[in-house]
């Protein structure tokens, strides 16, 4: 079997979805700094205008490209992945970061929103990697990333769009590096634990969600979310460097992913208990003063 030599940033062109806020601004940042050429996606248009500002200030020895494309529309997926071949037939690293969350137990959500969730995660990732996989093999060492998710080592009720989508990356990132590899095409998948990104904000509710049950189901999730991005996206950038397999992002992903191995059927009722803890920890830490619990001698006062 063929084994890949570091991979090299400099003077490289790197792609990058969900390039516009949190791991994956960050990543545009390290690979810039690393002397990588950037092209990179996002649907927000604005936010990716500011990034890509801030990156040619910043570095002016890159050129950095940039493609407004909502991935969810798979037309303009498939545009996008052709303009970037056009204009760049060889392509060193191609990276799938973006994604979107979606909240609701799987009766409550619709086939639409399921599939939304499916489209972002799985089938853009998918019709880009088709798409650029001749580029990619025409730069030789090149590699490709794709970002699955904590859930997609394990899958908790109230997620069963988005660990769907995970688990199939993961699956698909698996299949493509025993495939790729002796074409020395290296492919890391990257599990994030709780990730301090806007996701939280940002994720939809399935239509038959109540208002109070997605706030809730919210609330746990953004008390989750402590892991700096900027550590996250230098971790991803150390595991292609290295050519690893998988990169886990924090212990919230470590914990789990061993948990899973080890007791493969009853996981998620440790886990389940371990995220009640940890949201009752971060309610405490956000009380005011005024509702901190008091201690026995205060309360007989």
């Amino acid at each position: 079997m063929t084994r890949l030599s570091p991979y090299r940033f400099a003077g490289r062109t790197a792609v990058l979805t969900g390039a516009a806020s949190g791991i994956g601004e960050q990543l545009s940042h390290g690979l810039a700094a690393r002397g990588s050429d950037l092209v990179l996606l996002d649907r927000d248009a604005l936010r990716l205008d500011t990034v890509a500002g801030a990156l040619r200030t910043a570095y002016p020895g890159i050129t950095v490209q940039t493609h407004v494309v909502d991935l969810a529309e798979r037309a303009a997926a498939v545009a996008a992945a052709e303009r970037i071949r056009a204009e760049h037939p060889a392509i060193n690293l191609l990276i799938n970061n973006a994604g979107v969350a979606l909240g609701g137990r799987f009766e409550q959500l619709t086939l639409e929103e399921f599939e939304w969730v499916m489209a972002v995660n799985f089938s853009a990732p998918l019709v880009l990697i088709h798409h650029l996989l001749p580029a990619l093999a025409a730069a030789p060492g090149s590699h490709l990333v794709n970002v699955s998710s904590l859930y997609g080592l394990i899958a908790p009720a109230g997620q069963s769009a988005y660990s769907s989508s995970k688990f199939a990356l993961r699956g698909l990132s698996e299949v493509l590096r025993a495939e790729l590899r002796d074409r020395t095409i290296g492919v890391t998948t990257v599990h994030p634990g709780g990730i301090r990104t806007r996701i939280a904000e940002s994720a939809r509710v399935g239509v038959n969600v109540s208002t109070e049950e997605f706030e809730q189901g919210r609330r746990i999730f953004q008390a989750l979310l402590t892991y700096p991005p900027e550590r996250a996206a230098e971790q991803i950038l150390d595991g292609v460097h290295r050519r690893r397999a998988r990169v886990l992002i924090g212990a919230s992903a470590k914990l789990p992913d061993l948990l899973a191995r080890i007791t493969p059927a009853h996981h998620m009722r440790v886990i389940h208990a371990l995220t009640a803890s940890l949201v009752r920890a971060a309610a405490s830490r956000t009380r005011p003063p005024a509702e901190q619990p008091t201690t026995g001698q205060e309360a007989a006062r």
